[in-house]
């Protein structure tokens, strides 16, 4: 189905329906606001996400609710991928009630709404944001759930200096918190590691051409082997294309943003491009298993491993209240800090000791003839992470 006709109909559903189904009459109820893009640049990751979700509070309802006990009223709002208007709903979901609070796959608005939450001590999840400082941006209200930044970014730059990089040339933009500072995780890690950087440059996000920087990279006297960057739709795909059309063969490397169909739907031009996901479906595994209970459930495939993150986010809300053994905020809150190796989808997922961005497995991807091919999955050593 095409992406744009999937965005639509998720739009619609979430317009008309705004909740998840109700099974048990008798149970107490516990809002949950969602304020996701269903429109805009983030919307081919929100979506996906929220999809994911979605699914696991209908199937969590179907058996009571949380921890069998609280039915989940899911409200959905559109942020519009705009900052100011992701506050703007937030805040209407807390007027409406909401006890737990799920943010975009982006730093930026996920802070605007933890401003507003984090007074009040409602547990904010981000869907898919992996920004590491935003933790510490709000306050002890919010979690991350996808591998953050410095993770991804010290699992590429571990493999990059296995596979004998010595140079790298890194392309940033000021724009977003991921776009900034992912790449500069790997070069700390890179240099720490014994690679050198050759070079950096810079873009704003939404502009289509990038001469600029591809002639800066054609003019270094020293030529790097390795570009990493965090660019992600619709930049990603003009930069490779162009970067291609000038004659530039050097390997590019970026971070889960590109794991999409639209960059996939490239083809060669993004061959041997290395990415990041949260999982990988092995067969017999439990992603595996996932994979083909989503796809009947949506009437289509995953597109990413966005899908399984959200489907984890309402396995992680439902431990958390079981622990808590209430629907207090504070106390489940409380509880999700407190998860220690539990067992999602994708491996084992961790919060107690950490700044509420979770220890969890980073698989590492490189697309090879149009499809995203499995290298392996790796937690780099806590020691080698940059400090957000």
């Amino acid at each position: 189905m095409p992406t744009l006709y999937r965005l639509h109909r998720a739009a619609l559903y979430a317009a008309v329906f705004g909740i998840a189904a109700v099974s048990t009459a008798s149970a107490e109820e516990i809002i949950i606001g969602a304020a996701t893009a269903q429109t805009g640049g983030l919307a081919p990751y929100d979506q996906p996400a929220l999809a994911g979700l979605r699914m696991a509070l209908d199937e969590l309802n179907a058996k009571g609710g949380l921890a069998g006990k609280y039915t989940v009223k899911l409200v959905i709002k559109d942020t519009r991928s705009d900052t100011a208007q992701t506050a703007t709903v937030a805040q209407e979901l807390i007027d409406a009630g909401a006890k737990i609070m799920i943010t975009p796959c982006d730093a930026d608005p996920s802070i605007s709404v933890g401003q507003l939450t984090q007074p009040l001590g409602i547990p904010t999840l981000t869907l898919c944001g992996s920004a590491p400082v935003l933790t510490a941006a709000v306050g002890d209200v919010m979690f991350g759930t996808y591998p953050a930044d410095n993770v991804q970014a010290t699992a590429v730059a571990d493999f990059a200096i296995a596979e004998g990089k010595k140079k790298v040339f890194l392309l940033t933009s000021p724009d977003s918190t991921y776009t900034a500072n992912l790449p500069e995780y790997f070069g700390k890690v890179f240099e720490k590691k014994s690679g050198a950087i050759a070079g950096r440059g810079t873009y704003t996000m939404g502009q289509p051409d990038f001469s600029a920087e591809i002639t800066n990279i054609k003019g270094l006297a020293d030529q790097p082997d390795l570009i990493m960057t965090a660019a992600y739709e619709p930049d990603f795909p003009a930069f490779i294309q162009q970067l291609r059309g000038a004659g530039v063969t050097i390997p590019v490397y970026g971070a889960d943003a590109i794991g999409t169909p639209t960059v996939k739907g490239l083809g060669k031009l993004v061959d041997g491009v290395v990415y990041t996901a949260a999982g990988y479906a092995e067969p017999g595994s439990k992603l595996e298993a996932f994979n083909a209970a989503f796809t009947k459930y949506a009437g289509h495939a995953p597109e990413s491993t966005y899908e399984v993150n959200g489907y984890e986010i309402g396995l992680i809300l439902d431990q958390a209240v079981k622990t808590a053994g209430s629907d207090d905020p504070k106390a489940i809150r409380d509880a999700i800090a407190g998860l220690k190796d539990f067992d999602g989808i994708t491996g084992k997922i961790t919060y107690a000791g950490t700044d509420r961005m979770p220890l969890r497995p980073v698989a590492l991807m490189r697309y090879e003839g149009g499809e995203g091919k499995y290298i392996q999955t790796m937690i780099p050593d806590a020691a080698d992470v940059p400090a957000p």
